[in-house]
């Protein structure tokens, strides 16, 4: 992870949240005062974000951080997986952003794993999708891969995927491809999504890299393999969540892609608690 961009949103959560003008740990807390305080785990998942976690209180200074666990360890209700110690007043002020980044992290890996079990035995990769909280995707991605998933493209930049609006804007299918072709490196491999057993066929028949099969059943979708036939890479996209992820992935799809894991985990239950001076 870029560790600029991470400071910025670590700056800007703190300033969001009062971090620097705290008038309850100002009216309380000595400034010369010294703490420690556990970290403790209040149900079971995968532990993720420990390094931005520990920037929050370098950012504030004088709290250091030891994790007695690393970024995608299973972590067990009840378990103390980190020990705070240092400034009373930085630990107190910082303790909000610092749960809430590492909570939402190791929610999204916990439920990307869960994903990813569901794929045992199978060919298909799980992706993630552009469905992420706005300024903090680079956390979110990084999540996914914690979790056992792979990251698709990052932004509109990295990557050429034809959507239903490009296509209607283009004229169609062939013609999307043909102005990509045109203006994107050869390098770059073209995705188009379809919708239809005949968008598929386009699409083969314009030689797209890589084929979307949005929101379509699983008969569907055993029909557009066979119309592609190798011809080119394969994805699925659409209601997927993890009643159906399995019957998608057994169709021999190489990818599924889901915004699920990014828009609709859980946190994972984390506390600071036991403080005491030093």
């Amino acid at each position: 992870m870029n560790s600029l961009i991470i400071d910025n949103i670590i700056i800007d959560a703190l300033k969001e949240d009062g971090a620097y003008d705290d008038i309850t740990t100002n009216s309380i807390v000595n400034t010369e005062n010294r703490c420690k305080v556990d970290l403790i785990v209040k149900e079971d998942g995968i532990l993720c974000g420990t390094e931005v976690f520990k920037r929050v209180f370098e950012v504030l200074g004088g709290v250091s951080v030891e994790f007695y666990a690393k970024d995608g360890d299973n972590v067990k209700n009840g378990q103390v997986i980190a020990e705070i110690k240092g400034s009373t007043s930085s630990v107190l002020s910082g303790e909000r952003v610092a749960l809430n980044i590492l909570q939402r992290m190791s929610g999204i890996a916990t439920l990307t794993n869960k994903f990813i079990e569901k794929l045992q035995g199978t060919k298909t990769k799980l992706l993630d999708t552009r469905k992420t909280t706005p300024n903090l995707r680079v956390l979110e991605r990084y999540a996914v891969k914690i979790g056992g998933g792979e990251n698709h493209r990052y932004n509109l930049s990295d990557g050429v995927l034809i959507k239903d609006n490009h296509i209607a804007a283009a004229g169609g299918i062939k013609n999307a491809i043909e102005m990509t072709r045109k203006n994107v490196s050869f390098v770059k491999k073209i995705e188009v999504e379809t919708e239809t057993l005949e968008q598929v066929k386009e699409a083969v028949s314009a030689k797209a890299d890589v084929i979307m099969l949005d929101n379509m059943k699983v008969d569907t979708i055993r029909k557009a393999l066979d119309i592609i036939n190798g011809g080119a890479l394969t994805e699925v996209s659409g209601n997927v969540d993890l009643e159906t992820i399995r019957s998608l992935a057994e169709t021999g799809v190489d990818y599924i892609s889901t915004g699920y894991v990014t828009h609709s985990y859980k946190v994972l239950d984390l506390s600071m608690k036991n403080l005491t001076l030093i």
